[in-house]
C-alpha cells in the first residue's frame, strides 16, 4: 500500500473501510433504485426507450471505470479526479478538475433529496418538497459528523431496505407481466424501437442516464479510509458498477413493459413519479406506497448521506493542498472527520434544495455535466501519467480504454441540454479564472512520483 508520506501528507483519517464496505458504499451511493425518481424523465427523453440508455450508459461508464481503477491505484488520495489530474498534469488542471467535480458533488446530495421528497410526496402529500428535503438534511449531516463508521453502518440497513424492496418490485412485475396485466406482455421495444429511434434522441437521454450511475468514481474519495489500499478502491470500483447495471437494466425493462404504448408521461410531477404511477398498475396503492417508502424514501437518505461524505472529503482534500480556505481540512481529532467540511456542505445543500426543488431535470443535466468533465480529466490523465511519465506499452489499458471512454463522455456531453451546457460552461469558465488570478502553476507536483 503507497504510504501517504510519499505524497507529502500524513494519514489523518481513519482507515477502517473493508471490500465489503466500499461495496456498500457504492451501491448506496449510485442506489439500486435510482431508476424509480429517473424512469418517467429518461422514458420523455429517450422515446421509451429507457433500458437501451442503461446498456449504452454501462459501456460508457466502463471505460471510466477502468480509468479510476487505474489512477486510484497510482494516487490513492482522498480527492479522486483532482488529486489523479494535480499529480499529473499540475495544480492549475489539478484545480480546474476538481472544480468540476465540485459542480457534481455539490449538487448530488441536492438532487437525491429532493427525489426522495418528491417519492413520499406521492404518498404523504401536504407538506412542501423543500421541507422534507431540509429535515433529510438535517438527520444526514449529523449521522455524518458522528463519523464514517456511522455513516457504513447506517448504510447497511438502508441497503437491505432498497435490496428489498426492489426484489419486490422485480417479483411482482414479473408476474403481473405473465398475467398480461394492463397490457404488458414481454417485447424489445425498450431496447430498440425502429420508429422512435434517433441518434439524438437516445444519446439525449443517455447524458441523464449516466447520471444513475455516477457513485462509482466516488468510491476513490475514501481511498485514505480504505484499509486495504489502493487495490481494494479498484475492485470495489468495477464490482459497483456492474451490479448495478444488472439492476437498472432488469427494472426498468420490466416498468417499461406497462407503458409500451405511452408516447411520454405529462411533463412535471407526472414525469417524476413515472415509475410509482406504473407501481400502481401493478400492486395497486400499497403497492406504489412500499416502493415510494422503502424503494426511494430511505433510499435517498443513504444515497445522500454518502454523497455528502464525498463532497466533504473532496473539500478536505482541496483545502488541505491550499486550493480552498484551510480551514475546511480541519480534522475532528476524536472522530477522525472533515467537520467544517461537513457543515460547509450542509449549508449550500440547503440552499440548493430551496433553489432546485422545481427545476429537477436541469439539476439532473447540471451534475452530469460536472461529473462528465471530472471523466474528461481523469481519461487525459491515464494516458499522461502512464504512456509519457512512465513508457508503458499497454497500449490497451493506458491509451485505447481511456481515449474510447474520453470520447464517448465528450459526445454525451455534447448531446446534453443548452441549459446545461451553458451553466455548466460558465462554472469552468470560473474555475479557469481563479487559476489565472492566483497564479497556479502548471506541470508535475510537489510530493507527487
Amino acid at each position: 500500500m503507497t504510504n501517504l508520506a510519499d505524497f507529502g501528507y500524513r494519514q489523518e483519517l481513519k482507515r477502517s473501510l473493508s471490500l465489503t464496505d466500499l461495496l456498500i458504499y457504492g451501491l448506496v451511493l449510485i442506489s439500486p433504485t435510482a431508476v424509480f425518481p429517473t424512469f418517467g424523465i429518461i422514458y420523455n427523453m429517450s422515446a421509451g426507450m429507457v433500458p437501451l440508455v442503461y446498456v449504452i450508459g454501462v459501456v460508457a461508464m466502463f471505460f471510466t471505470a477502468l480509468s479510476y481503477m487505474a489512477m486510484s491505484q497510482e494516487f490513492p488520495l482522498a480527492g479522486s479526479a483532482y488529486a489523479f489530474t494535480r499529480g499529473t498534469f499540475g495544480d492549475g488542471a489539478g484545480f480546474i478538475a476538481g472544480w468540476a467535480v465540485i459542480l457534481d458533488y455539490l449538487l448530488s446530495p441536492a438532487l437525491i433529496y429532493i427525489g426522495a421528497a418528491v417519492a413520499i410526496d406521492a404518498v404523504l402529500p401536504g407538506l412542501p418538497i423543500e421541507a422534507w428535503g431540509l429535515g433529510l438534511l438535517a438527520i444526514n449531516t449529523v449521522i455524518n459528523l458522528r463519523g464514517i463508521d456511522s455513516v457504513t453502518r447506517t448504510n447497511t440497513g438502508l441497503l437491505l431496505l432498497q435490496l428489498a424492496s426492489l426484489a419486490l418490485f422485480l417479483i411482482f412485475a414479473a408476474v403481473a407481466v405473465a398475467r398480461g396485466t394492463a397490457g404488458a406482455h414481454l417485447s424489445l421495444q425498450p431496447f430498440f424501437n425502429a420508429h422512435r429511434i434517433a441518434p439524438d434522441v437516445v444519446l439525449g437521454a443517455v447524458s441523464v442516464g449516466v447520471l444513475n450511475y455516477l457513485g462509482f468514481d466516488q468510491i476513490s474519495t475514501l481511498a485514505e479510509e480504505a484499509r486495504g489500499g489502493p487495490s481494494l478502491v479498484a475492485r470495489a470500483t468495477l464490482l459497483t458498477l456492474v451490479v448495478t447495471a444488472v439492476l437498472f437494466v432488469s427494472q426498468s425493462y420490466l416498468a417499461s413493459l406497462f407503458v409500451l404504448k405511452l408516447h411520454a408521461f405529462p411533463a412535471g410531477k407526472a414525469s417524476y413519479a413515472g415509475f410509482y404511477t406504473v407501481a400502481a398498475m401493478i400492486g395497486g396503492a400499497w403497492f406504489k406506497a412500499a416502493l415510494s417508502i422503502a424503494g426511494m424514501f430511505l433510499a435517498g437518505i443513504a444515497s445522500a448521506l454518502t454523497a455528502q461524505a464525498s463532497i466533504s472529503r473532496l473539500l478536505f482534500s482541496m483545502a488541505r493542498d491550499g486550493r480552498l480556505p484551510r480551514s475546511f481540512a480541519h480534522v475532528d481529532p476524536r472522530r477522525q472527520v472533515p467537520d467544517r467540511a461537513t457543515v460547509l456542505v450542509a449549508i449550500v445543500t440547503a440552499v440548493l434544495i430551496l433553489f432546485f426543488s422545481y427545476r429537477l431535470e436541469l439539476l439532473l443535466t447540471l451534475v452530469s455535466f460536472g461529473a462528465m468533465t471530472a471523466f474528461l480529466f481523469v481519461h487525459a490523465s491515464v494516458i499522461r501519467h502512464f504512456l509519457w511519465r512512465k513508457g508503458s506499452r499497454n497500449w490497451w489499458r493506458h491509451l485505447l480504454a481511456p481515449a474510447i471512454g474520453f470520447a464517448i463522455v465528450a459526445f454525451v456531453m455534447f448531446e446534453m441540454s443548452p441549459n446545461a451546457k451553458r451553466v455548466g460552461l460558465c462554472w469552468v469558465a470560473v474555475g479557469v479564472l481563479i487559476v489565472l488570478v492566483r497564479k497556479l502553476p502548471l506541470g508535475p507536483t510537489r510530493g507527487v512520483r
